[in-house]
């Protein structure tokens, strides 16, 4: 039997509601692997039409939100976090390089911070992976994917900053 949105989101909550640190989001992580490896949820979630970034669901309690992204090319992203927020990245379909960086000097009002590499490694399909506020990283698709995101709360109201690698 296939997960439901609705499913997720509830599990989601009551592993955050009874944790909401790293305990609880490593839960959460293993539910987006599940669904993510759920081909039905898959297809509902991901179809024709998907946006780059697509809030699926928003907690009205705890305020974490579930997105579907779809992206159709290759694409680079510069390296980043998440500001006073978390983010789990998981593979519906395609795959991601993501790269973890190290801070070198912060980001701030009026100043780009820089990072230097520490480690490259591949989310495939079924694959989940958690960014703890301010941890850095950034991805790569060499061709059309699909993520699940969690985000601990939703990043268009998160102020960040940027990050130049050196």
């Amino acid at each position: 039997m296939s997960i439901t949105l609705d499913q997720l989101a509830a599990s989601c909550h009551r592993a955050l509601k009874a944790d909401t640190g790293p305990t609880g989001r490593r839960e959460v992580c293993a539910l987006v692997e599940e669904a993510c490896k759920d081909k039905e949820f898959v297809a509902q979630h991901f179809a024709a039409g998907t946006g780059q970034r697509d809030i699926i669901y928003e907690d009205p309690e705890l305020g974490f939100c579930i997105c579907a992204h779809a992206y159709h090319d290759a694409r680079e992203s510069q390296p980043h976090n998440h500001g006073t927020s978390w983010a789990i990245y998981g593979q519906a379909e395609g795959e991601t390089v993501m790269s973890d960086w190290t801070l070198v000097e912060p980001a701030g009002e009026g100043k780009i911070g820089t990072v230097r590499f520490a480690r490259s490694y591949a989310l495939k399909p079924g694959m989940a992976h958690l960014y703890n506020e301010g941890d850095l990283h950034s991805p790569r698709r060499d061709g059309p994917t699909k993520l699940l995101r969690v985000e601990g709360t939703n990043l268009d109201k998160v102020r960040r900053f940027g990050f130049r690698a050196i």
